[in-house]
């Protein structure tokens, strides 16, 4: 599932940058007033973004491109770990998980979860934007295990889970609202570290 708003144009009149930032805001508003993956329609992006339908599939080949486009405006600009420290790149990743600039994320990203559980194609669509999130912890992971720091067996896919779960249990449900979010990324970091440093 690919996106077309970013595709090569062909020459014409200029694309409206302004129509385009309206069709991504009009489709969050309406994912946050509640209305459903299945149920977002392009119509009622269109009329909402005072748009035609046309305006939009000249941009986008589909709802599903859209969506991925406007679900990955909601998460942000992807963290960039520096390099320097495996436990300083966990904690900027880690802290980044759930974490969301754009208040309309905390309505529309925990309603994803039935739409991904009942649909293949709303599975692919979430695992398009958070999969490159996974490949950068990945990355500090097996950094971690070349640079020595971290132990050679350890399974890099459940070491990810260790650490991503606790961020987004707590963020997304607030689960313990006795834990403090500012120092949770370093904390939950710190622990999985005891048990797969390198001795």
């Amino acid at each position: 599932m690919t996106s077309t708003a970013d595709a090569p144009r062909s020459p014409g009149r200029p694309r409206s940058i302004r129509a385009d930032e309206a069709i991504i805001e009009a489709t969050l508003d309406l994912l946050a007033e509640g209305s459903t993956i299945e149920a977002l329609s392009i119509e009622a992006i269109a009329t909402r973004a005072g748009v035609g339908k046309a305006t939009i599939y000249r941009r986008w080949a589909g709802k599903d491109a859209l969506l991925l486009d406007a679900l990955r405006r909601l998460k942000g600009v992807l963290a960039q770990p520096a390099g320097h420290s495996v436990r300083d790149d966990l904690v900027l990743l880690v802290g980044a998980i759930g974490k969301n600039v754009d208040p309309r994320a905390a309505k529309i990203m925990p309603c994803l979860a039935p739409a991904v559980n009942r649909s293949a194609d709303q599975f692919q669509l979430y695992q398009n934007i958070i999969s490159p999130r996974r490949q950068l912890m990945r990355e500090v992971l097996r950094r971690g295990i070349d640079e020595g720091v971290l132990r050679a067996d350890i399974d890099v896919e459940v070491t990810m889970a260790l650490l991503t779960g606790p961020m987004l249990i707590q963020r997304v449900l607030q689960w313990n609202p006795d834990l403090d979010e500012q120092s949770l990324p370093e904390r939950v970091v710190d622990a999985v570290l005891e048990g797969i440093r390198a001795r």
